[in-house]
């Protein structure tokens, strides 16, 4: 059975800038190992980890709402490099834009049930104008789109 997670996108606000981040990490990676991904390291091991990666999404909160998710490839343990116990979540470098969704802060992560996460954004026609995100997301909690 699958099963999501969601976390609070720290010190980044918008799409753009969360891909511009990425982007450096996993170009490093690509370069130092051939491999292409992007990751996220916690410090708590997921205990549903085999079910994370059953086509499992981690869902980043961005200035009060649920705004993407990436596609969760592997959990693995690591060592960090202060020397103590973490976990790598490593993540597909797509990131695919959500109905925008309000969620109060926590800390760490939490699991997300699959009927409880946000769906994915439709395409819009090339000729339709976007709004910004805090408009959509606005809306969106007003029960208009």
């Amino acid at each position: 059975m699958m099963v999501h997670l969601i976390k609070l996108c720290v010190g980044v606000e918008t799409l753009d800038q969360l891909e511009s981040v990425q982007g450096e990490r996993v170009a490093r990676l690509e370069a130092e190992t051939g491999r292409r991904a992007a990751w996220h390291v916690t410090r708590r091991m997921p205990r549903r980890a085999a079910e994370l990666c059953d086509g499992g999404s981690l869902y980043w909160i961005m200035r009060g709402h649920i705004r993407a998710r990436q596609r969760i490839t592997d959990v693995r343990a690591i060592t960090d490099r202060a020397g103590r116990a973490a976990c790598a979540i490593e993540l597909d470098p797509a990131l695919v834009p959500v109905v925008p969704r309000a969620r109060k802060p926590f800390q760490g992560w939490r699991y997300l049930a699959p009927e409880n996460a946000p769906p994915d954004q439709a395409e819009r026609p090339d000729d339709s104008p976007e709004m910004p995100e805090w408009m959509v997301a606005e809306l969106s909690e007003l029960g208009l789109l």
